[in-house]
């Protein structure tokens, strides 16, 4: 009996490892996802530069997440704001404390490669907000600092036991913790850099620069649909059949309805199907649902998506307005939708109280907006942010790099 037992265990526990390892590779691949959609939504002039960046975050938020970023955000015992539990990767008592890690759940290095994964996603979303004409040394240094410190120190007020979650704050997979600490630092970008050239008029009127690539966005968005089911069902931290599939759900059913409420605002604003505000639309949905996943009924999760829908055209219009120049609508989609999906933990849960959740979305806000700013501006007194009027007129790709994104192809313009 006391065999069978011990059977069932080491099944149970093999099953919810690999489950994680799979669902840290599917998150991996959203990585290719955003390269791919940035890439899509900008100029082809910078399309090098663009994917230099999505491959460099990659790497930097890896590494930095292995020398630091893991202990910052899980530091063991602390007092709820800031812990750190040393430098580097070790797992606990050796090979024994490696295996009953996490009540034998997963080992230690899984739950480490899982959450490296999601290291790289804040500065990624910094990058599409201030994509065609940030330094790309600058963009990188700005990033290894975020990613290596902020955004560790901010989880751990959740997911590392901190204050935040002491009071019941919710955030089961990063609308806030991932998308809105990646937003705000979009937000103090794009409006620390100013709008590209061309972008609006001496009249104040917008001028869109479209995108060179909407198939390559569209692959780009069902790439990060597809890597989200291991984002938010990697979350569950097993392979449990019932809160597994529930999240594969609400997931499923937010993101169809961000879609369908994107289209009807886009197609009623301005009277034409917009492509670019449907994809935007899905991963609105998506950001909206991430925080409650795992608490909101199925068709609560269609009501979430589909606001978050709408919320995504109605904030990338009001941006253009304030002249904050997003060329990708990252803004909109992480911090926006992001601070939304935390907040409808507090409405649609019977479980969670809605102003502890406005507590957490003002507590990260104000921490993240503030750590950005201060990041920005010295880099910016130090090594500059904003490349020349010439590099942004000839490309970045030219400009930074000395490549072609599309060698032997001329683009001709027909007046």
């Amino acid at each position: 009996m006391v065999n069978e037992m011990s059977a069932v265990a080491n099944a149970l526990f093999t099953i919810n490892n690999t489950w994680m390892l799979i669902a840290a590779f599917l998150v991996f691949i959203m990585h290719l996802g955003f390269a791919s959609l940035e890439a899509g939504l900008t100029q082809a002039k910078n399309t090098v530069n663009i994917l230099f960046k999505n491959v460099s975050i990659v790497a930097i938020g890896i590494l930095t997440y292995a020398i630091c970023g893991f202990n910052l955000m899980y530091p063991g015992n602390f007092n709820g704001y800031f812990g750190f539990a040393g430098f580097g990767i070790n797992a606990p008592d050796g090979a024994a404390g490696l295996i009953e890690y996490a009540d034998g759940a997963y080992t230690y290095f899984t739950d480490f490669i899982f959450q490296a994964m999601f290291a790289a996603t804040a500065a990624t979303i910094v990058s599409g907000a201030v994509a065609e004409r940030i330094k790309l040394n600058s963009f990188l240094v700005f990033s290894t600092f975020y990613v290596a410190l902020i955004y560790p120190i901010a989880g751990s007020w959740k997911w590392g036991y901190g204050w935040l979650d002491q009071i019941g704050f919710h955030d089961f997979a990063g609308s806030t913790l991932v998308h809105s600490v990646g937003g705000w630092a979009a937000l103090v970008g794009a409006y620390t850099l100013g709008p590209r050239l061309g972008k609006y008029g001496k009249n104040g009127r917008m001028k869109p620069i479209l995108g060179h690539n909407m198939p390559l966005a569209a692959i780009g968005v069902f790439l990060l649909w597809f890597g989200w089911y291991g984002f938010n069902g990697g979350s569950v931290l097993s392979a449990d059949p019932g809160a597994l599939s529930l999240v594969f759900v609400t997931t499923t059913l937010a993101a169809a309805a961000g879609v369908i409420g994107a289209m009807l605002t886009s197609w009623g604003i301005s009277n034409k199907p917009d492509l670019s505000m449907i994809l935007n639309g899905s991963l609105a949905g998506l950001v909206g649902i991430t925080a409650g996943a795992d608490v909101i009924s199925p068709m609560n999760s269609v009501v979430i998506g589909f606001i978050a829908g709408v919320l995504v055209v109605i904030s990338v219009i009001q941006f253009d307005k304030l002249k904050i120049d997003d060329p990708v609508g990252a803004i909109s989609v992480h911090l926006v939708c992001g601070i939304w999906g935390t907040l409808a933990v507090g409405i649609f849960s019977a479980e969670h109280s809605i102003g502890i959740q406005v507590l957490g979305v003002l507590s990260y806000g104000t921490f993240c907006f503030i750590s950005a700013n201060i990041i920005f501006r010295i880099v910016k007194l130090l090594m500059g942010l904003r490349v020349s009027e010439e590099e942004e007129i000839l490309g970045l790709d030219m400009g930074e790099h000395d490549m072609e994104s599309y060698a032997g192809f001329q683009i001709f313009s027909i007046e």
